[in-house]
């Protein structure tokens, strides 16, 4: 069994210089760090990521490494310049911005670009340095987009998970980004791709359709010949470490020490980083407007804003940071008394038991972002409540949201239900707060950051072990080597041959999909070898086929089975079907293409196709997921099958398929060489009714019961001219 590397943009400690050259090694103590504090530490695992501070000197740098090398971690040390452009830059002013819909502060600049490409690839040669077959990579975050498609390009094989713990916002948003693509391209180089929320999972998804062009069925994903997927895994806290520090003798002393500088009063406390996301300035116009209209509130309430320092030498935090000093100093020059100061603000980082002392003291916790992946400082303040009171207000942006139901939740741009909220939660009943907070601490106790762990690296071994099982090996030059030499020895040979998108590309409309002068000339090649059988095997009608193959000597399967002609004889129906199922189907599906701009249907005698190739992209899979649910039923009860093509959808008798009919032509004759080749779910069973020592080819990237693949036409074609 293989090791686990963590890969992060900072690693669970940051380095410092000190007085004298000397290096200061202070832990994190952030939730990410603990619950991956049981992975990183042992079994010859280790975390890769920045320390933190800036190396000129090769000597600092070996004894830096060293020294992480003891706790089980990595560095890679990047510049001054790099830090500016890739972190502060690219990911910090143009995916952050645009992630939590503020795109009025998104930059979109090619060298900013560049530089997140060039970290991206600094991080994946620290990886592959380290990285072996059988080993579990586990990347997160938003600054690393690009890393699971870098580390995929050169180790195919390896098993890669992928977490954001920020919001994704709406294909319409992501699609502003001009490397969209490429960042798209970047993180489905993974095998898991896990969101906080199934909101972030649906946004994502879409902007994969949308924009990458892929589809996907229940959150999976083809990507080659890999299937992904995608899932929500909300984060959670260490419950114990925080109900633990809030039992002790320190954080109770604290308290005391508060609650005696303070007075006696009620608290509301508001805990957050300096972002623009969290929503500050909201929060205080709100806080003033609940002293405003709720009067009997003032000198029995105060608000204690604790704002932790980040990035305010940029001018967009620095102008945050002036906003709420102007807001803190007006509230508080209107309201004050001699007695009672209304907001106690705070801008620094307080420590931990600090903090668990203040969510103690806190009869309401004000949780209002913006716009949030996920939002810690909810649960931390739920698990601290060891009496089981206190308020949660919770904005419902913040991913919590959808597991802290028992909060009350608002919306932070209504800054009137942010007012009528406070009051609502300081009159709330000590019954009905112990209710809700038991409930709350339940869900947090049950979903902490050690389950979401295990349930990440857990739920990756599975897709890993699924994807082996369906894993479809490429047609390479050697496979093809010897499937010409399987063919040149054998006596008899038969050639199952698919039609679209096998021997000829997809067109637009069916009718300008006619065989070129080229792949005829190839089939008349192949079907003069002497014992050699070559079998069109298509969805088409045999009208259709009649009037493209009709003049070679091959042999035709039409309708995936409905129809037969084999070698000097005329067309034979397989089996007389009803049809009055058709009237029934017919008015649905013409239903459908009145409502989707570019559909349309096609009717062949024994089935009905909708074609969506022409539809917008998204727009078509989601008419088609419609289809396939209003006909679920009626088919059943019709004995019908609905089919899912390439960018089409084929209702027929669930009677008919093309390994039915390809049985038949294997009935005639022991071969020596059988060779069945197709692109779509219809071809699957034409796959699996092949003897076991045939060669079944799929082309296209689909997961497939076919032994090998290719990517597309043209190498079938080539494949054909080989063995001609």
């Amino acid at each position: 069994m293989g090791k686990t590397i963590i890969v992060s943009n900072r690693l669970p400690l940051r380095v410092e210089k000190g007085s004298k050259g000397k290096l200061n090694f202070i832990p994190s103590e952030g939730g990410l760090a603990t619950g991956l504090g049981s992975v990183y530490k042992g079994g010859g695992n280790v975390w890769v990521g920045w320390p933190g501070v800036y190396f000129n000197k090769e000597e600092k740098r070996r004894l830096t490494e060293e020294r992480l090398a003891e706790e089980n971690m990595k560095p890679v040390f990047l510049s001054k310049q790099q830090i500016e452009l890739y972190y502060e830059g690219f990911s910090n002013s143009t995916l952050w911005p645009n992630f939590h819909y503020f795109n009025q502060y998104a930059i979109y600049k090619r060298t900013l670009w560049e530089a997140f490409v060039e970290v991206n690839q600094k991080f994946c040669e620290v990886v592959l340095e380290m990285a072996k077959p059988g080993d579990k990579i586990w990347v997160h975050d938003y600054q690393l987009f690009l890393l699971p498609g870098m580390i995929r390009a050169k180790l195919p094989d390896i098993s890669i998970g992928f977490f954001l713990h920020i919001p994704f916002p709406s294909h319409e948003v992501f699609r502003l980004i001009p490397w969209r693509k490429e960042l798209l391209n970047g993180v489905l180089g993974a095998d898991l791709i896990g969101f906080h929320t199934y909101d972030d999972m649906r946004h994502f998804l879409s902007a994969v359709s949308r924009l990458a062009f892929l589809s996907n069925q229940n959150g999976r994903i083809n990507v080659g010949n890999r299937v992904l997927e995608v899932d929500a895994f909300p984060m959670g806290i260490d419950y114990n470490k925080y109900a633990e520090k809030a039992a002790s003798t320190e954080v109770i002393k604290n308290e005391v020490e508060y609650r005696t500088s303070l007075g006696d009063q009620k608290f509301v406390l508001s805990v957050d980083r300096l972002d623009y996301s969290k929503g500050i300035p909201n929060r205080l116009v709100s806080f003033e407007l609940f002293l405003q209209k709720y009067p009997e509130f003032r000198g029995k309430v105060s608000l204690i804003l604790l704002v932790v320092p980040s990035r305010d030498q940029v001018d967009t935090y620095r102008e945050l940071k002036e906003e709420i000093d102007l807001l803190v100093g007006r509230i508080n020059g209107q309201f004050s008394m001699m007695k009672w100061t209304p907001i106690h603000y705070f801008y620094r980082s307080l420590p931990f038991d600090k903090l668990s002392a203040m969510y103690r003291m806190a009869d309401v916790a004000l949780v209002t972002p913006m716009r949030d992946g996920m939002n810690l400082v909810c649960k931390e303040f739920v698990a601290s409540k060891l009496d089981k009171t206190g308020v949660l207000i919770l904005s419902e942006m913040a991913g919590a949201s959808k597991e802290l139901s028992d909060a009350i939740l608002i919306n932070p741009n209504n800054k009137h239900r942010m007012a009528d909220a406070l009051k609502e939660a300081l009159e709330m009943s000590v019954e009905q707060q112990q209710s809700h907070m038991e409930t709350m601490q339940a869900t947090i106790k049950r979903y902490n950051v050690h389950h979401w762990v295990d349930l990440f690296l857990g739920r990756l071994d599975q897709v890993k072990a699924a994807q082996k099982e369906m894993d479809t090996k490429n047609a390479d030059h050697q496979v093809l080597a010897a499937i010409e030499e399987v063919y040149n020895k054998a006596n008899s040979r038969i050639l199952f041959l698919d039609y679209d998108g096998t021997l000829v590309g997809f067109k637009s409309m069916p009718e300008l999909a006619a065989p070129d002068k080229k792949l005829k000339t190839l089939l008349e090649k192949l079907a003069a070898v002497k014992n050699n059988r070559v079998v069109i095997i298509s969805g088409r009608d045999h009208e259709t086929l009649e009037s493209w193959f009709g003049d070679l000597d091959i042999e035709l399967i039409a309708e995936h089975g409905v129809w037969m002609k084999r070698k000097d004889a005329e067309w034979k129906l397989l089996r007389q079907l009803n049809l009055d199922w058709k009237d029934k189907i017919r008015p649905i599906l013409e239903s459908y293409v009145d409502k989707t701009p570019g559909s349309f249907i096609e009717e062949k005698h024994y089935s009905i196709v909708w074609h969506y190739r022409k539809v917008e992209t998204g727009f078509g899979e989601l008419r088609a997921r419609e289809i396939m649910s209003h006909l679920k039923f009626f088919a059943e009860s019709e004995n019908l099958i609905v089919l899912e093509g390439n960018k089409v959808l084929e209702i027929k008798n669930s009677e008919v398929n093309k390994g039915k009919a390809a049985e038949l032509w294997l009935e005639d004759d022991e071969y020596g060489f059988v060779l069945a080749v197709g692109d779509d779910w219809t071809d699957e069973d034409t796959f699996k009714a092949m003897p076991r020592d045939s060669y079944t080819i799929k082309v296209g990237p689909e997961v497939s019961d076919a032994r090998y693949r290719v990517n597309s036409y043209k190498e079938v074609r080539k494949l054909l001219e080989k063995l001609t």
